[in-house]
């Protein structure tokens, strides 16, 4: 259908910034570009993009034909999400969302075994540690840590993700362990340093009271991986995931501390946009994703 081709086209290209990047995004050259949206224009009379710049500067126009062509573009998506819902099959590109350290160790396997029972269905996994935004269809599934306050999206909880303090024995060997949050304070801990998030802020609760513990440490870093290979090294004490540290707690190297007070959960959702009739891939791939980190949840709740 042309319409939809001249529309997708559109959006396409504003999303891109410029003709020569939107070029690379269609694999043609840029006057391949330049002369579909000539002809575009030409075709609707009116100019949808000023030349007065180098970038891509929208008239008033093309403002109008951008928001109510992806309006359209959505309708005719749920109209073939809906048709093709109805016979339960999944089909077409289901794009996946989730942070680096998560999505390397437990999405992308997921994915693998997903793949494997739906070989028709195109799969793409952006990994990146900021949110993916679901309303303008950058993605149809994100995987998040808590549930997203914005209430324009549906959120399923898929597994519970639960905080450990942990140290590994090489590090402990010559040092107290500690009885209390407050002993931290003498112990180097090795920090993650998130964006947006108070970083050494250390929050505890035990018999319904919260405290928080701000820790120190020499070593710190924005990658959970990082740190975590400090704390296999001796270096310290972290704050890490049951689901990360599962394996290593298992094999000895790491050790459980302060393990009658509670952390802060931050639960796994997966969270995708609210829509009328949810298309198939999406519906299967969060119940998959239920399910497949069900029977994961076993073995962390026989471990701790």
């Amino acid at each position: 259908m042309k319409l939809r081709t001249d529309l997708a086209f559109f959006s396409t290209l504003v999303k891109s910034g410029s003709l020569s990047a939107a070029a690379r995004e269609f694999n043609v050259t840029p006057s391949a570009v330049s002369k579909w949206l000539a002809q575009l224009e030409a075709r609707l009379g009116v100019r949808l993009i000023a030349r007065n710049t180098r970038h891509l500067s929208l008239t008033q126009e093309g403002e109008i034909y951008l928001a109510e062509g992806q309006r359209i573009l959505s309708e005719i998506d749920d109209l073939e999400h809906a048709i093709s819902s109805s016979h339960g099959a999944p089909i077409g590109l289901l794009r996946v969302q989730a942070t680096f350290g998560f999505g390397r160790n437990f999405i992308a396997p997921a994915i693998s075994e997903f793949s494997r029972q739906y070989p028709d269905l195109e799969i793409q996994l952006l990994l990146s540690d900021r949110p993916a935004s679901l309303a303008d269809g950058e993605v149809d599934v994100s995987v998040r840590f808590g549930p997203p306050p914005d209430s324009r999206v549906m959120a399923r909880k898929i597994a519970n993700h639960r905080r450990r303090i942990l140290a590994s024995p090489r590090y402990l060997e010559n040092r107290p362990r500690p009885v209390v949050p407050d002993d931290l304070t003498q112990h180097n801990c090795l920090i993650v340093r998130q964006d947006d998030v108070a970083y050494g802020q250390w929050h505890f609760t035990k018999a319904g009271k919260t405290q928080s513990v701000k820790v120190r440490g020499n070593l710190s870093s924005n990658d959970g991986a990082a740190v975590l290979t400090w704390a296999l090294e001796g270096h310290g004490v972290i704050m890490r995931s049951e689901w990360d540290a599962s394996p290593f707690v298992r094999a000895g190297q790491l050790e459980v501390l302060l393990g009658d007070y509670a952390l802060l959960p931050a639960d796994i959702y997966a969270v995708y946009p609210q829509k009328r009739n949810l298309p198939a891939k999406v519906r299967v791939f969060v119940d998959f994703l239920a399910e497949h980190f069900d029977e994961k949840a076993g073995l962390h709740r026989r471990l701790w």
